[in-house]
């Protein structure tokens, strides 16, 4: 089935990041029928942010990219008979921080976001799709957290050390874009940028700009 879940994710720009097994509590509390195979479905890279322009972008909705997902993952579902579970859905909110800890891929930073191996903290998380049991098995874990023996430049690189204190200032961070800090504005967060594992494309500027004005708009 993974496979064939990679293949209908593609136009989207979407791809499997992990797979885990979903506790009995959660899978009553999200409706999965008794389901607890789980698949965590993301984007890293340009794919999705041009599929997402591709297809309208930023008009309409008042949550453009939350309607986007949902769309573009409920018929990827039907088709899979699988169930979707999305971050915005809630309450109760679905714990993916937890749920991406345990597909063994993804990794705490000290930015107090998830890393991947390849893709570094550029990664994003749009959807859980819960089937069965076997499906927990889909995708092996990784190696080593890339966080580890790193001299972690990340933190050095918030010019208001949003993150210094080991949890996030999200008010500094809030009030550094919003006034001088016009290179995290338009570019993206700058400790994001200056993580060792940072492929070339990552993001466009157009799309942490996006993220960065509904960050703002939060």
């Amino acid at each position: 089935m993974i496979a064939d879940l990679a293949d209908a994710l593609a136009p989207a720009g979407l791809i499997a990041l992990g797979s885990f097994r979903l506790t009995a509590d959660e899978a009553e509390t999200f409706g999965t029928g008794g389901n607890r195979g789980a698949v965590l479905v993301g984007n890293a890279g340009p794919a999705m942010w041009d599929a997402f322009s591709g297809d309208g972008g930023e008009g309409g909705a008042a949550d453009p990219l939350d309607a986007w997902t949902r769309a573009r993952i409920a018929p990827v579902a039907e088709s899979l008979g699988l169930v979707a579970i999305h971050p915005f859905d809630g309450p109760p909110w679905p714990p993916f921080g937890q749920w991406a800890a345990r597909t063994g891929r993804l990794y705490d930073s000290p930015l107090g976001m998830k890393i991947h191996g390849e893709f570094g903290v550029w990664v994003a998380f749009r959807a859980v799709l819960a089937g069965p049991d076997d499906l927990a098995d889909a995708l092996p874990p990784g190696g080593p957290s890339p966080c580890v023996g790193c001299a972690r430049p990340c933190l050095a690189a918030c010019p208001v050390g949003a993150f210094d204190g080991g949890t996030y200032d999200v008010a500094a961070c809030r009030r550094q874009v919003a006034g001088a800090g016009k290179l995290c504005r338009e570019t993206g967060c700058l400790s994001r940028h200056a993580c060792p594992v940072n492929p070339a494309g990552a993001w466009s500027a157009a799309q942490a700009a996006f993220h960065m004005r509904s960050f703002l708009d939060g």
